[in-house]
């Protein structure tokens, strides 16, 4: 089951932190934490998938980060949706669409 969990994760986890982010900015932990929750614990974010995916959307201009202190009294990087994210949310959910769509006829298919 991890092995599915991660091959999910690889094609839709930058979807699901943009997701996440559009309601308000969160730190790395919230996150993570935050999908879980929406899933009800299917999907469980590791933190080494987690990081690296927030550098990308970064350097692709998609979020912001600046360190803030938490609720825990901690300096963390908190991100944000940039507007170009806020763009590429909409992008990600029509492929997302269409990939489901296109399961689904071969799922139906006999």
């Amino acid at each position: 089951m991890a092995d599915q969990q991660a091959e999910l994760l690889q094609g839709t986890l930058n979807m699901m932190i943009l997701q996440v982010l559009l309601r308000q900015k969160a730190n790395g932990y919230e996150i993570a934490k935050r999908i879980e929750d929406r899933s009800s614990e299917t999907l469980l974010v590791d933190h080494g998938s987690l990081y690296p995916a927030l550098r990308r959307l970064e350097a692709n201009g998609w979020i912001s980060a600046d360190w803030e202190i938490s609720p825990t009294n901690r300096r963390a990087r908190y991100y944000s949706l940039t507007p170009a994210g806020k763009k590429q949310i909409e992008i990600e959910r029509n492929r997302w669409r269409a990939s489901v769509l296109a399961v689904t006829r071969v799922m139906r298919s006999v």
